[in-house]
């Protein structure tokens, strides 16, 4: 399975932006897709996650209520729509494949096997 992230982009705080990953892989459409993104100077932390069926979602803390996940297995692609963006989301964003993933691991980057390389998203303050 290869992912490619796009959509990342400069807006201003309060505005909207929205990231996808896609891939050419049949095989996407059994797989959790998750979104983890990466801060300059910090770890890479969870952001969102959805199920291959696309009825399950997660969500960090941080962006519950800011940020939705979706998934279109027709077109093999996820997409995070970014809402009232602020400074702190600052980041180069990755989407992410695993499958098997249970519940308790969802979150944890080392669950998913299959990366892309990052969208770079920059709001200004």
């Amino acid at each position: 399975v290869q992912l490619q992230a796009s959509g990342g982009g400069l807006v201003q705080a309060g505005g909207s932006l929205r990231v996808s990953c896609a891939t050419s892989g049949r095989a996407f459409s059994s797989h959790t897709v998750g979104w983890f993104r990466q801060a300059p100077g910090k770890e890479r932390e969870f952001v969102a996650a959805i199920r291959s069926s696309g009825g399950n979602t997660y969500y960090a803390d941080s962006v519950k209520g800011r940020f939705t996940i979706s998934r279109d297995n027709a077109k093999n692609t996820v997409t995070l729509q970014m809402n009232s963006l602020k400074p702190e989301d600052t980041a180069v964003y990755y989407c992410a494949a695993g499958s098997g993933l249970i519940l308790s691991s969802i979150r944890s980057e080392s669950q998913y096997r299959y990366w892309g390389q990052g969208t770079l998203v920059t709001v200004s303050s």
